[in-house]
């Protein structure tokens, strides 16, 4: 099991001034652009910094609304923050899982395995009556190089040549509704891509802590889609985020996958690629 991935509040208190800790406020709100900058702005873990999901964690060209940033670019963003390879990063969020895994799952890509999200986060962190400050924190910059993992990461022509292979398992991290085509309000077409198990990312988190369930659940919720069998674990959501989330909770069961970097934002957008529905 992976529990060293998550860390607790009390951790964190206790190691927040310590020079090789790196703390990443990911807070994001789908569909209200700089909502999370904002928040970060009205107050933040003291000496987090801040990078957005629109801005910093996706790139500006490539498959789906949020493909994976330029290597280039990444490489910036991460040496503007003072991250070197010994650095731990430690990203959180509001504390329903979206969207600090998305920075753990990019800096894991990009080569950097010293890192970890914070169970509950920002919601944890202030109702244990954590610090809070406004100041901006400003760093030494650094060299971060990227390595990209490109086997960690398929496109849309490969999930589509494995979708039907019995040793492929495809998770669909979406709400059953979007899953099932009941409801799709975000992309161009209802359902899901054929062959794929619907597994929500919230299934993921405790609704009434907002930690990540224990390891041994999680990996139970995976075993049930035969997942131990599988020799290829595929995540996808709407655009990739919560894909990540589901992505980090396969790693807290001992359990490793593949982004499909496009997901359904760029599947649906093709006409000439099947669409599973399951309308009641």
């Amino acid at each position: 099991m992976q529990r060293d991935s998550l860390v607790t509040v009390e951790w964190l208190r206790d190691h927040l001034r310590d020079p090789e800790v790196r703390v990443v406020d990911c807070r994001w709100t789908l569909g209200q652009p700089g909502e999370g900058r904002r928040q970060y702005e009205a107050g933040h873990i003291p000496g987090a910094a801040h990078l957005d999901v629109d801005q910093q964690l996706s790139g500006k060209e490539g498959p789906g609304r949020h493909p994976i940033p330029d290597k280039r670019e990444f490489q910036k963003t991460l040496s503007v923050l003072g991250v070197d390879r010994e650095t731990l990063v430690v990203a959180y969020d509001g504390g329903q899982g979206v969207p600090a895994p998305r920075l753990w799952w990019l800096l894991r890509y990009f080569g950097h395995s010293k890192v970890a999200v914070l169970d509950g986060g920002w919601n944890r962190w202030t109702q244990s009556g954590g610090a809070v400050e406004q100041e901006i924190p400003v760093f030494r910059e650094t060299s971060f190089l990227a390595r990209p993992r490109t086997k960690w990461m398929f496109d849309k022509e490969t999930v589509d040549s494995l979708r039907e292979d019995p040793e492929v398992l495809l998770i669909d991290a979406r709400s059953p509704e979007r899953y099932s085509g009941e409801k799709e309000t975000v992309d161009p077409k209802a359902g899901h891509i054929p062959g794929a198990l619907n597994l929500p990312f919230t299934e993921m988190i405790d609704p009434q802590t907002g930690f990540f369930l224990s390891c041994e659940t999680l990996k139970g919720k995976f075993e049930k889609l035969a997942a131990k069998e599988a020799k290829t674990i595929i995540s996808y959501c709407g655009s990739g985020i919560t894909a990540c989330t589901n992505l980090f909770a396969l790693h807290l069961a001992g359990l490793e996958g593949v982004l499909y970097e496009g997901s359904w934002s760029e599947w649906s957008a093709d006409s000439q690629l099947p669409v599973a529905v399951e309308r009641k």
